[in-house]
């Protein structure tokens, strides 16, 4: 099932492709082509939808949807369901919250969980996205491939910059570098002992379970004050 609707993807875009070139007309082309990357958004959708990852599968058909001009509606069992202009639509998992935007495809999301909950995807460093994302591939794979999913369209090369991030911020003994340590604790070089102390303790009671916290980030908060403070 799932490779039958991979191919029949695939073989839409190569015939839409092929007519689109054959008319030479730039403007019929690239409808052909969005209507194409729709028809293959819906059947990774589907796809997904079949493994159980509902929060991709539903970004992934709004998204075909708006490609194939269907307003960037939400994928129901009566099929795709038609939005009026200047509507967006949200999926929500246990740690994100993400939007589309029916007119632009625009997609933004906010943390609802965790040490960064309450913020913007879009204001997290780089170091920040990357321990939310760890953080989520351990506690909800869902919001993990939601925010994979997110990385994919706005920034497609994110999985190798994470790779080499790590390898260029932690030294060949695999402990956390200064530079690592004060990007979690938000801090800049040059932090006395006391403002790590209090960031930390700051970190830490948002960490606490009772406020979703998280043993991954704990881990990670607790080495970012032990590597400062011995440098202090």
């Amino acid at each position: 099932m799932t490779f039958l609707l991979l191919g029949l993807a695939a073989l839409v875009v190569v015939l839409l492709s092929i007519s689109g070139f054959t008319r030479a007309n730039p403007a019929v082309l690239a409808r052909q082509i969005k209507l194409a990357g729709g028809a293959l958004a819906l059947a990774a959708a589907a796809v997904l939808l079949l493994r159980g990852a509902a929060g991709p599968a539903s970004l992934l058909g709004m998204l075909g949807a708006w490609l194939l001009g269907w307003g960037g509606g939400v994928i129901g069992p009566s099929g795709p369901t038609r939005k009026s202009p200047g509507q967006s639509s949200e999926v929500r998992t246990e740690y994100l919250a993400m939007e589309l935007d029916h007119d632009s495809g625009a997609m933004s999301g906010r943390v609802l969980k965790g040490m960064f909950a309450g913020r913007d995807l879009e204001s997290l460093k780089p170091a920040e996205v990357a321990l939310l994302w760890q953080d989520c591939r351990m506690a909800d794979p869902q919001s993990a491939q939601l925010l994979e999913a997110y990385l994919d369209r706005i920034h497609p090369t994110w999985r190798e910059d994470v790779q080499r991030g790590e390898r260029e911020m932690r030294g060949g003994d695999g402990r956390m570098t200064p530079d690592e340590a004060y990007d979690i604790l938000g801090l800049s070089p040059g932090a006395t002992e006391e403002d790590v102390r209090r960031s930390h303790r700051e970190l830490m009671l948002k960490l606490h379970p009772d406020r979703g916290g998280s043993t991954y980030l704990a881990a990670q908060v607790n080495e970012a004050k032990d590597v400062l403070l011995d440098r202090l």
